[in-house]
């Protein structure tokens, strides 16, 4: 008993294939292009980051001297010596 597949068979088998095909490079490829996303997303934060770092620790630097200290002081946190007054003029 020999069993023959006709031409539509083929077809159709060859239609289900290709779809399939399809469905799974098309989500594989949707995903890949998200997390190419999110790595670029990330990258750009680890360079914000990066920028960040190197300034505080620039200001860490600076802040183990007493006379930088004090200017700072004065400067962000409107800080000031004994017997004196401090105005603060905002444009």
């Amino acid at each position: 008993m020999k069993i023959q597949f006709g031409r539509r068979f083929w077809i159709v088998a060859t239609a289900v294939i290709v779809v399939f095909t399809v469905f799974v490079v098309g989500r594989n490829a949707l995903h890949a292009v998200k997390i190419k996303r999110q790595i670029n997303a990330l990258t750009r934060e680890q360079s914000y980051y990066s920028e960040k770092i190197a300034q505080d620790s620039t200001l860490l630097e600076r802040l183990k001297y007493d006379d930088y200290l004090e200017e700072y002081a004065r400067e962000n946190y409107h800080m000031q010596g004994h017997n004196e007054h401090v105005y603060i003029i905002r444009e």
